[in-house]
């Protein structure tokens, strides 16, 4: 599992940090080729550092999609992947930080450093060049060490991960492989970019973690004699699995208390909650085991302005998504975020639809909603940017099944350690939380008879020059053995009712389980 970059010094700077770009192949296969010999070639020449990290990349012709090369893998291996959104989501974010920093480049730091890891679609990674995870909650001491391994020349070494809903509260046994937080650099990548794919390795070592040079080369030498070089193109089509059994915690009368009790708190004078959100994990068990990557892909081609995300720890489930919610983006000091909340099904005729946006724009109880969580995402980042925008004030995002009230909120942090900031302030959000944060959180903790582990957590990744967080909302667990845990929420505000925030629920989930043939009731 190589090292846990955690137990390092953070302020001990690692002794090199590069990549290195090799000759253009024309296959995966010649790619392979080429990074071999360089991997011989670091062996016979070893760097003459105690600690540091390379990255060897070979451009390859044409373009592959990165979960095809993952789905062709051992596995067993550990694994990570993470698309980003359509390119029509982000321009409208990149358009917003265009306006606020005044250049056209829309990468924020005023250069050309990162216009090739702009061009990145998706990542697909197996291995672990090194990783970090903890049971303690995610702190600077661990932010700073992940940044440890990474370097602004090195744009495209990344760090990629989650962090629990609520650390404070107990480990479930099907999430304790990823502890309070998980984060991997992989040792083998293949890249998806807008133009071409890029197959790559990278190298950590660091004596003070006793994992030197050798047992960084041995082990990356271990993991490639693994890689398969043949990419056969992954059918987005999902066995039908049978089910066997299924739950929900909460079930539907535990719900309707649940949200009453909400309700009844919001009512309170002495109460200063004002939003809940309250989640549910569905249990099933199928007659065959669903294959996390298979399913992700059969997400992804109905989610495409979505993140879709996979990250699965050694012999661990794996945790998937299909989520819209950004948490933040930063490149630079140029950072964005968005308030998504409220939701309403789409039409089944163009004119439906519209009638169903109108009454979402005019619904007094979803402008609530949304507005609480809009106004508390731009009061978090006015104290640590400079400039937040909101734009536009109130506005409606389409998804393939359902739609919500959306507005970006982009700003100009003061300084680039102002990341970790950012990220424990933001999370969790109005939007899968509540408001007030804290008081909505314990709400939560004390109401929510299951563990939310990594659901509706940050999700993505750190680099050098940049990061980017989604909320992991519409995800799932999905364990050995046909068993899976499908989550999803709502928030509950003043004009909530309980049965139609159940229907909101599966509607939610359905993106799952209609992959599903459904042969006995639910519990």
């Amino acid at each position: 599992m190589s090292m846990n970059g955690c137990d390092c010094d953070p302020r001990s700077p690692i002794g090199i940090a590069e990549t290195r770009t090799l000759q253009v192949a024309s296959t995966p296969s010649s790619a392979m080729d080429h990074l071999g010999a360089a991997i011989a070639s670091l062996r016979a020449n070893p760097p003459d550092t105690s600690s540091g990290i390379i990255r060897l990349q070979v451009p390859i012709q044409g373009k592959i999609e990165s979960i095809d090369w993952l789905h062709s893998q051992d596995p067993h291996l550990p694994r990570c992947y993470f698309s980003r959104r359509s390119s029509r989501i982000r321009s409208s974010s990149d358009l917003l930080l265009e306006s606020l920093n005044g250049n056209g480049n829309g990468n924020g730091n005023g250069d050309g450093r990162s216009s090739a890891a702009n061009k990145l679609v998706s990542v697909a990674g197996i291995g672990s060049a090194v990783f970090f995870r903890h049971l303690r909650p995610f702190s600077f001491h661990d932010w700073s060490s992940i940044r440890r391994f990474l370097s602004m020349d090195s744009p495209l070494i990344r760090a990629y991960g989650a962090i629990r809903f609520d650390a404070r509260s107990n480990l479930s046994p099907e999430w304790e492989p990823f502890g309070c937080f998980y984060f991997v650099v992989p040792q083998v990548e293949f890249d998806e970019l807008e133009e071409g794919s890029v197959l790559a390795t990278t190298i950590a070592w660091d004596a003070s973690l006793s994992w030197t040079w050798e047992n960084a080369i041995d082990s990356l030498e271990a993991v490639m004699r693994k890689v398969s070089s043949l990419v056969g193109k992954l059918k987005r089509q999902l066995p039908r699995a049978s089910i066997l059994s299924n739950s929900h915690c909460p079930d539907k009368t535990n719900w309707e208390l649940a949200v009453n009790k909400v309700l009844h708190s919001i009512r309170r004078d002495d109460s200063p909650i004002t939003k809940v959100v309250l989640a549910r994990s569905s249990k099933f068990v199928t007659d065959t085991d669903l294959d996390p990557v298979t399913l992700l892909a059969c997400l992804q081609s109905e989610g495409k302005d979505s993140y879709q995300f996979c990250f699965q720890p050694p012999n661990a489930p794996a945790f998937i998504g299909n989520t819209p919610e950004q948490l933040f983006r930063r490149s630079g000091l140029s950072i964005s975020s968005e308030a998504l909340a409220a939701t309403r099904a789409r039409g089944a005729t163009k004119a439906l639809d519209l009638q169903i946006e109108q009454e979402l724009l005019t619904s007094p109880k979803d402008i609530l909603e949304f507005s609480i969580v809009r106004d508390g995402i731009r009061d978090k980042l006015k104290a640590v940017c400079d400039g937040v925008v909101v734009e536009p004030e109130l506005t409606v995002r389409k998804l393939p099944r359902v739609q919500h009230l959306n507005a970006l909120i982009a700003g100009r942090l003061r300084s680039e350690d102002d990341e970790y900031a950012v990220l424990s302030s933001l999370h969790p959000t109005p939007a899968v939380c509540g408001s007030p944060m804290e008081d909505a959180r314990d709400f939560i903790a004390e109401t929510e008879a299951f563990d939310r582990g990594m659901y509706a957590g940050p999700v993505g990744w750190f680099g050098g020059g940049g990061s980017e967080f989604a909320v992991g909302i519409r995800s799932a667990l999905i364990e050995k053995g046909g068993k899976a845990f499908f989550y999803a929420g709502t928030g509950i505000v003043e004009g909530s009712d309980p049965s139609l925030e159940w229907k909101e629920l599966e509607m939610k989930t359905s993106q799952f389980t209609n992959y599903l043939k459904q042969e006995v009731a639910v519990e």
